[in-house]
Order: structure tokens, then C-alpha cells, then sequence
């Protein structure tokens, strides 16, 4: 080891000192809750946290944001860390579901850009209930070997000469969101649910095939089974990066759907400070710069991590253009009426598909 990474690490201890008080470096084992293969689990990362703290980090895992609530529910005092979409964070935070955060001590927290670090669905009443973590966007991607040229519309996913080579996630809001985006409507508070409906069933000759997750998406694309298909930006990079698939993200010029994801600490959480200590490490350049280089990942909340990148690696080229970036419409609460009409209409438009 030479001088400088023992340096390195001898004032990463002291901050986890810091984080957790006289207990020095705790040997305790924590266990987070989130999406598969996003980045809390992997390998690497654990390995390096462990060297650097003593903290075990085992994980279980969701696949549906209601999933996610749902185990908060069921089984209070086992999560010690729990990845929210900060459109749910409010209403996991109302339940009682997750705790407030005391940052002090997080030195990476200070890095982190300010309008995520305070973003209103994080923060409330002066309380930070989810730490700002990654930033992305659903919209499409394309395979690179089946056009000449970039799409630089949604309305590809309509496009006729794309009959039955489109790829679409099989999920209610998403789908209702992304309709809304191609009709120029609030994605959190739609307009016109009967126009969305008709817009999602003139998608019954595009697609080719639904998709759920990340594996299934990288399986389909490799297995060609269709030449576009929804996805999401940091999902994109990972399938360039990580396994080498020829694909690119568009990012339309009506918009598209924006997310920011933070990492929480469910209430009764028995291990809260070493939980800090994990969230303070995922926020932290030194894991995020190899995450996203070697891995392929969404865009850091931490701006200096961001600016550590290689000039021309996708989170630093992909949201250049700042006329589509300010058409992106950020995820935000939903009312549980609205979201079970949406539900409902989904339903009803794939029993359309299958006529």
C-alpha cells in the first residue's frame, strides 16, 4: 500500500469515527434494501466498504416500488438502509416507515449538488428523510446497428416502420407517463387520461415484447427482439459499459421522465449509525467514479463525482443539450386514486393487445 492511499484511508476511519461515535469501527453487519444489480451490492464496492469500516453489507431485494413499501411494512427493525425513489420518500416518510436523517458528520453530503441535497421530496419540516444519491431518465434506447440515424422523437416508438420491433416495460405509471410525455402533459397530474389511453393503444402493432427488469432488457436487446425499446438512462450506460451491447440513449426533444433516487434509513433501523456510514461511502467520488466507469451507472447527486469523469463518459455527454434537459418532467407524489386509475387503464390497454 503506498503512502497515499494509507493516508487515504486512515482519514476514511476517522470520518466513520466520526459518523459513529466512540464505537470506533463497528464490526456490525447491515442489510439494505433495493433494486438488484443497482449498485449497493455491488462486489467490489462491499469488499472496499468492509476494508474501510469492518461493516458487513448483506442485501435483499424489491422489484416494484410497492414491493419495496411493502416490506418497510412488514417487517419493521430488519432494513438499515432502504433506496427510495424520492417520489415515494414523502409517503414512506408520513407512514412512519423511514427516520430523519442527521447528516452531520457525512462529509460527502456537502458535495452534493444543492437543489438534489434539498429537493422538497427528500426534505421536509428542515428534516432530510432520503440522502440525495442518482439522477436519471426513462425515455428509450436504441440498437445502433438497426439505424442509420438517431431518433430525436418519442413518437419512434409509434413510428410505423418500427411495427413490432419495440421493446416496452410493463409498468402502469411508466407507460401512462411516457404517453403523456409524447401528448405534452403533466406526467404527475395528467390532463387528458382518455387521450393517454388512446395514445398507449396505437402502440399495439409497435411492440414486440414487454420487459420488467434490467437482466431481461439486456437479454432481449442480445437476443434481438426488438431495435428500441423503453429503458433508463443509467441502465443504458451499464448496457454499453458493462456488457459491451451496442446501445444508445435518447433523449427526446419532447422530454422525457426524470427520477432522483436517495438512499433512506427505515425506522427502528438497529444498526442507524452504520447505516450512515454506508450512505456517506455510495455518495462518496471514490465509489461512484469506478461504479460508473468500469460498471455503468445513473448520474451522481454528488457534483464533484460528476466532475471527476472522463470528459466524454455518458453521464457527463448524454443531458448536454439544455433545451431537452429543461422539457425532462421530474417524478413527484401521486395520489392513491390517481394511481389506481392508472393502474386500471394499463390493465385495460393490455387486454386491448392481446385482441
Amino acid at each position: 500500500m503506498n503512502f497515499h492511499v494509507l493516508l487515504k484511508l486512515i482519514a476514511f476511519q476517522w470520518l466513520i469515527v466520526l459518523i459513529l461515535g466512540s464505537s470506533v469501527i463497528s464490526a456490525a453487519e447491515i442489510r439494505v434494501l433495493n433494486w438488484q444489480g443497482y449498485g449497493t451490492d455491488e462486489a467490489w464496492a462491499l469488499e472496499m466498504f468492509k476494508e474501510r469500516t469492518g461493516i458487513e453489507v448483506v442485501h435483499d431485494y424489491f422489484n416494484s416500488e410497492q414491493e419495496m413499501l411493502t416490506k418497510l411494512r412488514t417487517n419493521p427493525g430488519v432494513y438499515d438502509v432502504v433506496l427510495i425513489n424520492s417520489a415515494y420518500t414523502g409517503q414512506a416518510a408520513k407512514e412512519g416507515l423511514i427516520e430523519a436523517i442527521d447528516t452531520k458528520g457525512m462529509a460527502n453530503v456537502g458535495d452534493l449538488s444543492p437543489g438534489m441535497r434539498n429537493d422538497p421530496k427528500l426534505v421536509a419540516d428542515g428534516k432530510t428523510y432520503g440522502v440525495a444519491w442518482v439522477w436519471g431518465v426513462t425515455s428509450f434506447a436504441i440498437d445502433t446497428g438497426d439505424f442509420q440515424q438517431t431518433p430525436n422523437s418519442i413518437e419512434a416508438l409509434w413510428d410505423p416502420k418500427n411495427a413490432g420491433r419495440v421493446g416496452w416495460r410493463d409498468d402502469a405509471v411508466e407507460a401512462v407517463q411516457l404517453a403523456a410525455v409524447a401528448l405534452g402533459q403533466d406526467i404527475n397530474n395528467p390532463s387528458d387520461l382518455s387521450a393517454i389511453r388512446e395514445k398507449l393503444r396505437a402502440l399495439k402493432p409497435q411492440i414486440r415484447t414487454f420487459w420488467s427488469s434490467e437482466d431481461e432488457w439486456n437479454q432481449f436487446f442480445s437476443a434481438n427482439e426488438f431495435d428500441l425499446a423503453t429503458y433508463w438512462s443509467g441502465s443504458a450506460s451499464r448496457s454499453k459499459n458493462a456488457f459491451g451491447l451496442p446501445v444508445e440513449f435518447v433523449l427526446p426533444q419532447e422530454g422525457a421522465i426524470g427520477w432522483l433516487d436517495g438512499l433512506s434509513i427505515p425506522a427502528n433501523a438497529p444498526n442507524s449509525n452504520e447505516a450512515k456510514a454506508f450512505i456517506n461511502f455510495m455518495i462518496d467520488p471514490d465509489f461512484y467514479v469506478k461504479w460508473d466507469t468500469e460498471v455503468g451507472a445513473p448520474t451522481s447527486a454528488n457534483a464533484k463525482a460528476v466532475s471527476m469523469l472522463p470528459a466524454d463518459a455518458f453521464n457527463r455527454t448524454a443531458f448536454s443539450d439544455s433545451k431537452k434537459v429543461a422539457k425532462v418532467q421530474f417524478m413527484g407524489p401521486m395520489e392513491d386514486a390517481l394511481r389506481e386509475e392508472i393502474v386500471e387503464l394499463w390493465q385495460e390497454t393490455k387486454a386491448y393487445f392481446q385482441n
